[in-house]
């Protein structure tokens, strides 16, 4: 098992080595508009999991991930040249849940506030059902 912190600096340096060359070599025309997001590394450093997101619809999506299974073994031996690691590690591509985690999150509070507000319209102009202070407080005498 290898350092954290080098596998850490290796996926950082597979996610820049493979953004570039999805934006410079691999001319597919079914790639799309795709970002690599995040890329994880095994602790013997012999499998990256690269993370990414396409934006588009389901076509669009599905065109960019066979182009990357295409050109995956062009992107695995630039990693190879550009790392200079003894052992090349495989690559998997994983398509991002990112932005549909992100759009419940926002749906979730979204309705949140909906609701705050339509309680909030409710005890507007209501009052409390006993003293306006419940609490009990020291005799007086007069």
């Amino acid at each position: 098992m290898s350092d954290p912190q080098r596998a850490r600096r290796l996926a950082e340096r597979i996610k820049v080595i493979v953004a570039k060359l999805l934006d410079t070599r691999i001319k597919d025309p079914r790639l799309g508009f795709v970002t690599v997001t995040d890329v994880r590394m095994t602790g013997d450093l012999q499998h990256a999991s690269i993370f990414y997101t396409v934006f588009g619809d389901e076509e669009q999506q599905a065109g960019t991930r066979a182009a990357l299974e295409s050109a995956k073994g062009l992107i695995r031996s630039e990693v190879g040249k550009g790392t200079g690691v003894r052992l090349t590690p495989t690559i998997e591509f994983i398509a991002d849940a990112l932005p549909e985690s992100a759009a419940a999150i926002d749906d979730a509070i979204k309705r949140a506030a909906a609701a705050d507000a339509e309680i909030a319209q409710q005890a507007s102009g209501k009052t409390y059902a006993g003293d306006p202070d419940p609490y009990r407080k020291p005799r007086v005498d007069e």
